[in-house]
């Protein structure tokens, strides 16, 4: 812009305008605004000099549009002026009215005050008039007042009557006079009504006697049952405008209580020893009041009372909450829980109680608890298990002490009618165990499982006592501290026993019931079997053993009188193995021709004799299978199938001695180890031994032999014997194996 026109336009802009004093800081602050915006405007307008030309149109517009503003400004003042001053005139006026008002308050309060001040002075006049209304309603009402007393008693002799809608009607009379007299009296109650509240407990009493009592009623006075329920449902919706008695409550809850105290009273609780007698008397008790309370009870009430089902529902709490009672006894016997289980779960169920097809719908019996809780059936069946238990222990040990007494007496063994050893132990056991299980079947299945449990674990525990006694026996005859003289036919007897128990685990066993304990019973009865045939086998080595301290020698390799000694010993001691029931017999006559032909290896390989040259071998040779085959007819005479016995060994033996060339004694070593895979290199140097012509490289050769051939499986039905002769250590002790026998 030019200076010179810029020059003079700023006194243009700041012509009409006059600088406010400091006193208006905000107007010099918007007018320093303005003028800022009209600098900014006039020099984006008059930029360029040509517009110059133009500037006085421009300064011509903007006078006459302050002349309009100045206009518009002053009429908008002017008008604001005329509005305050109407407004401060109406202020005035308005000031005026509320001064008015407040004097017409003043004086409208004083006449109040005059009029209170008056008020006061009629009180008392007040007071007599509203004494002169009750005076007047109660010389209205005197005539009944004064009978009042006589009413009260009239009533409580009603009540003692037993007549008691009578005196129900007595009493609503009375108290209809009391509320007449209490509206006059401003709620004011007259003494002479202070009889009434003791008349109306008595008269609720009096409803709930009869409610008590109410089976007996129904059957001998039904009328006055009929009143003693009119009354409660009548006081049970008060008429009077007072609060209801709630009587018919009362009345359900006397008779829920009366039942209780019939049947279920402390008084009539059983003892110890009573229990049976006393449910016995309830099943009859209960099913009877069930049908007094349907035919003779529920015709007297109102339908929605539910007779018959309040009664069923009532006797069943009542006879649950008295046997919780009967289960804390400290004196529970094994007796009173099974009876108690037994009543609860089929007699109280049954058709002569609550399963009766006579009880209708009413009772609603199938929403009954059960009598007895899981914990409650759970106690009892823990409490009769355990007793049971304690008495089938004793009742076994007497069994056990009865037979070990016998075991040292101067006779035989019994017999049954086919000459086997026979003892009324087994039975007594099968029969304690057994009638035990049978017996909780009367009660349920659970009790019968727990039972049967426990009549396979006192089984295991009898025999493990069984197994002890017969060490204690065999110790003290073997000692000498108490002789059995016929110490071996009771071992014997023994094996019939194990027989018989064997036999009773089937009897004892449940239809579709796996039990953990029959596997333990089964390992107890294996054991016991081996300890018997062990006794026996060791008695019978005890007198073999001194025959058998002169084989092999030149008198055995000469004279067949030690193996007939042996024969005679054996047959004399295994002559009464026929008593024995099968199998157990034919596994100890095989057990005893294999302890025989065990001795008799163990002779052979202690290295008493050795053959002085080819003539001894061939007698040796010659002597073994003469032995074999005395010995093989012995144990058939004795009843042995020969595939069952272990003689043939000796064959086998015979031809390593009967080998003339030792050098082929690594081939018959072989065939040895393929038909006994226990026979170990001691067992076969022994038998090198007793040729007495083997160099020490033909042992060598034969042995390496041996070792060369890995040992076979054993054959199906081979007994192990080399592997029971340790050459040429002690005598083995004699042991029922736990491997197969043929």
């Amino acid at each position: 812009m030019d200076p010179a026109a810029k020059d003079e336009m700023e006194p243009a802009l700041t012509a009409g305008s006059s600088c406010p004093g400091p006193e208006w800081p905000e107007q010099e602050r918007a007018e320093q605004l303005a003028r800022g915006a009209a600098l900014k405007w006039a020099s984006g307008i008059f930029y360029r000099p040509e517009q110059l030309a133009r500037l006085g149109q421009y300064r011509i517009r903007e006078r006459q549009r302050t002349s309009f503003l100045d206009s518009r400004i002053k009429s908008v003042v002017q008008s604001y002026l005329e509005g305050v001053q109407t407004g401060v005139g109406q202020l005035a006026r308005a000031l005026e009215a509320v001064q008015g008002a407040h004097e017409a308050l003043g004086q409208a309060q004083r006449q109040l005050q005059d009029l209170a001040e008056g008020a006061q002075t009629l009180e008392p006049l007040r007071e007599r008039v509203v004494q002169h209304k009750q005076l007047q309603a109660l010389s209205q009402l005197l005539p009944r007042l004064r009978a009042v007393p006589a009413a009260v008693a009239h009533t409580q002799t009603l009540i003692d009557a037993r007549r008691l809608l009578e005196a129900y009607v007595s009493l609503r009379e009375l108290e209809q006079l009391r509320e007449d007299t209490r509206a006059p009296l401003g709620g004011l109650e007259l003494p002479v009504f202070e009889g009434l509240r003791p008349l109306t407990e008595a008269l609720g009493l009096a409803v709930e006697r009869a409610a008590g009592a109410a089976g007996q009623l129904a059957r001998e006075d039904p009328a006055q049952l009929v009143a003693a329920v009119r009354v409660a449902e009548a006081g049970h919706t008060s008429p009077l405008g007072q609060p209801p008695w709630d009587w018919r409550q009362r009345f359900l809850r006397a008779l829920q209580e009366g039942l209780e105290r019939v049947h279920f009273g402390t008084s009539l609780l059983p003892g110890p020893g009573d229990l049976a007698d006393w449910l016995e008397a309830l099943r009859v008790a209960l099913p009877a009041q069930l049908a007094t309370a349907e035919a003779l009870v529920a015709p007297c009430c109102p339908p929605q009372y539910k007779v018959v089902r309040l009664w069923a529902h009532t006797l069943h709490g009542g006879l649950r909450r008295s046997l919780q009672q009967v289960l804390v006894w400290p004196e529970l016997g094994a007796a009173e829980a099974f009876t108690l289980l037994h009543w609860a779960q089929h007699v109280y169920l049954g058709p002569e109680m609550m399963g009766s097809l006579e009880l209708g719908p009413e009772a609603d019996v199938s929403q009954l608890e059960p009598l007895l809780s899981l914990e409650n059936m759970e106690q009892l069946e823990t409490t009769f298990v355990k007793q049971v238990q304690a008495s089938v222990a004793q009742w076994l040990q007497k069994a056990l002490d009865g037979e070990v007494a016998e075991w040292g007496l101067e006779k035989q063994p019994d017999t049954d009618p086919s000459g086997f050893y026979h003892s009324s132990m087994p039975a007594i056991v099968l029969q304690i165990l057994d009638e035990n299980i049978r017996v909780t079947s009367l009660v349920g299945e659970s009790l019968q499982r727990r039972m049967h449990g426990m009549a396979l674990s006192e089984l295991s525990t009898f025999l493990r006592s069984f197994n002890d006694a017969l060490i204690r026996f065999s110790r003290d005859h073997l000692r000498g501290e108490a002789i059995a003289p016929h110490y071996v036919p009771y071992l014997l007897a023994t094996l019939n026993h194990h027989t018989a128990l064997r036999s009773s685990l089937s009897v004892l066993q449940l239809d579709g019931v796996a039990s953990v304990t029959l596997p333990r019973v089964e390992a107890a009865l294996d054991e016991l079997q081996r300890r018997i045939c062990r006794l026996v086998l060791e008695a019978l080595v005890a007198e073999l053993q001194p025959l058998f301290a002169s084989l092999p020698s030149r008198r055995w390799l000469s004279s067949p009188e030690l193996l007939d000694d042996v024969c005679q010993k054996t047959a004399s001691f295994c002559r009464d193995f026929w008593r024995v029931r099968s199998p157990a017999g034919q596994l100890l006559l095989a057990e005893a021709e294999r302890t025989v032909v065990l001795q008799y290896l163990h002779a052979l390989m202690q290295g008493r004799l050795a053959c002085r040259g080819a003539a001894e071998r061939t007698q040796a040779a010659e002597r073994l299978r003469q032995d074999a085959t005395q010995l093989q007819e012995l144990f058939q005479g004795l009843g042995l199938e020969e595939g069952a016995q272990c003689a043939p060994v000796l064959l086998a033996l015979r031809e390593l001695l009967s080998l003339q060339d030792p050098t082929l004694l690594g081939l018959e070593v072989a065939g040895l180890r393929q038909q006994f895979p226990d026979v170990s290199e001691d067992h076969v140097s022994a038998l090198l031994d007793l040729r007495g012509d083997v160099s020490r490289e033909q042992r060598l050769a034969a042995l390496s032999s041996l070792q060369a051939v890995p040992p076979p499986s054993p054959p199906e039905g081979r007994r192990i014997l080399f592997s029971l002769v340790p050459a040429p250590t002690p005598v083995p002790s004699s042991c029922l194996p736990s491997g197969p026998c043929a």
